[in-house]
Parts: structure tokens; sequence; C-alpha cells
């Protein structure tokens, strides 16, 4: 199966200077599955989507085809059939 995966512009520069990366991961594939393609290709790209035990940043936002990943499965969460994986790290201010 091929996803696409979206990029913030704060993270583009970490794989490449690309918005979108295309990966194929099997069709039963969890949203782990496509973060373990990118930390392959991009391992800068890594350490800002996921800490050192593996789980995810928690201010970074996952979406898979629209949903939050958190609200479902987090990384755990499959893809059946997802086009689009969206990656927005969290804003804070005051």
């Amino acid at each position: 199966m091929d996803v696409t995966v979206r990029l913030p512009a704060t993270l583009r520069t970490r794989a490449g200077d690309q918005a979108t990366v295309a990966v194929s991961v099997r069709d039963d594939a969890t949203l782990a599955d496509v973060l373990d393609v990118l930390a392959g290709r991009y391992p800068g790209l890594e350490r800002r989507l996921r800490d050192e035990t593996g789980r995810l940043r928690r201010y970074v936002n996952f979406y898979v085809d629209g949903e939050e990943c958190r609200h479902l499965a987090g990384a755990a969460t499959p893809l059946r059939g997802v086009g689009e994986v969206q990656i927005i790290p969290s804003v804070a201010g005051g």
C-alpha cells in the first residue's frame, strides 16, 4: 500500500526539503510502520517524531486520513486503505 506523508515546514529540512514523502508499506501496516520507513530514510526526522522508547512525541500530532491517531490507537493505529498521514507539531505560546 502506498501512503503519502505530509510534513510541516519545520520538519522538511530533516526530510530533504520535501513537503510530502511517499511510503510503501504492507497492507496491514500501522502508523508505527510508516514511521519506521521514515526513520530508515531520514534518521534526523526520527528523534523529532518519537522519543527514545519509540513512543510518539507529546507535542507532535499525527493524523491518519484526517483523524488524530491519539483518539484511535496511537502508533498502533492501523492504516487499512489509508492514503495520507499528516504530521503537525503542536504550537504553544502565550
